[in-house]
């Protein structure tokens, strides 16, 4: 019966040992992640100050897709490109616009102008 006790004991101690480890390293996997994911760009948001009188809509190309956006007439504020990139290009009259998320631009007279 004494040596049954510091046995049982000694098992006891290496399952919970091994345990502890098993849930360390899931941990570490789980934060790898959370870095992985807050890294990536899931939207570009522009802020903008459109002097225009008129709202606009240009064609916008991000990650092989493109959209529409919309800006409001006489209006500064931001507006978001749903994205998995952090950069564009938006084809206004006057061309070509390559932006990034962060960017501020000017619209003046149907043109986008990045600060």
């Amino acid at each position: 019966m004494k040596k049954t006790i510091p046995f049982i004991l000694m098992i006891a101690l290496c399952f919970s040992f091994s345990a502890f480890t098993t849930v360390e390293q899931n941990t570490s996997t789980t934060e790898k992640e959370s870095i992985e994911v807050e890294n990536m760009a899931f939207a570009i948001t522009l802020r903008y100050y459109n002097k225009d009188s008129k709202d606009h809509e240009f064609k916008v190309k991000t990650c092989g897709s493109t959209k529409k956006v919309k800006f409001d007439k006489s209006k500064t504020t931001s507006v978001t490109i749903q994205s998995g990139c952090s950069d564009a290009v938006i084809f206004d009259k006057c061309g070509e616009v390559k932006v990034k998320s962060g960017d501020k631009i000017t619209i003046k007279d149907g043109c986008i102008k990045v600060d």
